[in-house]
């Protein structure tokens, strides 16, 4: 794990998104095409405002995304759809292909299904992901499975989860926080060529700590990018507040 430390959050964007472009376009030139997961929350808005901006041929790139509340409509302001479709897609009109999660599937085991048939045959050159409050990946709360092979699942979302997603202004009242959701597996994130992993704020410190310097264990689902031979770690100076340097 590479760590990458900035005074502002607009720093820690700008780095982030470079990197992201300079891998995507290293798949380009080896194979024509690259494949990236995005994903969602406050501490993507810099990175992804930076990304569109980043000079990549979005006609070549296939991009996934990594979780979506079930039952939640897309009209919803807590939408993971609506979010990168308005801070991503819309400004990359070009894109080869956006497969979204979609929540409102009347199966969400067979949702899973179709998308894990999609994942297979589009191995991923990017995975661009934050880490909870809770030291989540996507959605895979703690206790999370290190050991599913699924690329993705049917997840119930714990209090701690549902408690950022209501403190970030997504929600209204707590009980409106859906309690499942359909996510991307750790192991299918772990398959990535790369991961670019953003973190900012005071709030996500402890999760940085235990990413970075605790155990790697399935109470702490972010401590598993230490295993990761290319995760690079893109924090503000807040949320790496508590590391030993």
């Amino acid at each position: 794990m590479n760590l990458h430390i900035f005074p502002t959050k607009r720093e820690m964007g700008v780095a982030a998104a470079e990197r992201t472009a300079q891998w995507l376009n290293a798949a380009i030139a080896a194979r024509g095409v690259a494949n990236l997961i995005l994903a969602t929350g406050a501490s993507q808005f810099e990175m992804l405002e930076n990304l569109v901006q980043q000079d990549v041929d979005w006609s070549k790139v296939t991009v996934f995304h990594l979780d979506e509340y079930i039952g939640l409509p897309e009209t919803h302001p807590a939408s993971f759809r609506k979010y990168l479709k308005e801070r991503f897609a819309d400004q990359v009109p070009a894109l080869r292909m956006f497969h979204y999660v979609n929540g409102e599937a009347a199966d969400p085991t067979a949702e899973c299904v179709r998308l894990g048939e999609i994942i297979a045959a589009h191995p991923i050159d990017v995975a661009c992901i934050g880490i909870g409050e809770n030291g989540h990946l996507a959605f895979n709360d703690p206790p999370a499975d290190f050991e599913t092979e699924a690329p993705y699942i049917v997840v119930h979302l714990d209090e701690a989860c549902r408690r950022q997603q209501l403190g970030e202004g997504w929600f209204l009242t707590f009980d409106d926080v859906p309690m499942q959701a359909i996510s991307m597996s750790i192991r299918q994130i772990m398959k990535s060529a790369a991961i670019v992993c953003t973190v900012p704020d005071a709030r996500k410190a402890q999760a940085v700590k235990g990413a970075v310097e605790g155990p790697v264990t399935n109470l702490h689902p972010s401590s598993i990018l230490q295993q990761h031979p290319q995760c690079a770690l893109f924090l503000d100076e807040p949320a790496a507040a508590l590391l030993h340097r």
